[in-house]
């Protein structure tokens, strides 16, 4: 199978704060990966390094068999942590400004995922609950016909409700259009389901990896192996 991504022998620190300590992963191309760890795994900072955020002290990155470039993030959509947009918005007015500044944003699917997840085009930003404007951001994301999605702990601090229909949306978009997509999570219960290959870190480095299935038929679960691992 082809990888979307090869991580080799990468390393990051913030001062003496080991946040990735060479690590090499593999990211299968066409599936949905679980990026899985407790916080400060280096969840986050490999993410960013993917999109070139943060430069390692060490190691590669080769996106789709090229080494990893800024002119590659045009084949990237990425949601970080505690994504924001502008809050004096509709709701319509930000998924127009994704269609100027967002390479292959796809207008006409953006608002129909907007109606599937129950948002009032005419709404502000501003006045949205933390689960709709979760919800806008993962439109945002989704809506763009690129190889690789990348989203940083998009079930973190949001109801119920929102989570399942983020993760409809998810099952909805790779229908649609296959794609590689990386969630990064240490709230796994909900979205397990998607998760066809999963790569476990811990303080920087790769604990395990491999085919979801394969592991849920020889250890259980994906949150029982996370508890095993991790507790």
């Amino acid at each position: 199978m082809s990888s979307a991504l090869e991580i080799k022998h990468l390393s990051k620190s913030y001062g003496s704060k080991i946040a990735l300590d060479d690590l090499t992963a593999s990211f299968p191309a066409g599936q949905i990966t679980g990026l899985i760890g407790p916080n400060g795994a280096g969840k986050s900072t490999l993410l960013k390094a993917i999109v070139g955020l943060v430069k390692p002290q060490q190691g590669s990155i080769g996106i789709f068999d090229q080494p990893a470039h800024w002119k590659l993030n045009a084949e990237i959509a990425y949601l970080p942590d505690r994504a924001k947009w502008y809050k004096s918005h509709t709701i319509k007015q930000a998924l127009n400004y994704a269609l100027n500044i967002l390479p292959g944003f796809d207008l006409p699917r953006a608002l129909e995922m907007a109606n599937l997840m129950s948002l009032d085009l005419d709404v502000l930003v501003s006045t949205l609950s933390e689960g709709h404007e979760a919800r806008l951001h993962i439109i945002l994301c989704l809506a763009r016909r690129v190889k690789l999605v990348l989203l940083d702990e998009p079930f973190s601090g949001i109801d119920l409700l929102s989570r399942e229909t983020i993760i409809q949306l998810l099952i909805n978009s790779m229908l649609d259009q296959p794609q590689t997509i990386l969630i990064s999570s240490h709230e796994i219960h909900e979205a397990e389901s998607l998760f066809e290959h999963v790569v476990f870190l811990n303080k920087g480095q790769l604990v395990l990896e491999g085919n979801a299935e394969a592991l849920r038929q020889e250890k259980g679960s994906i949150e029982s192996i996370y508890r095993g691992l991790f507790r």
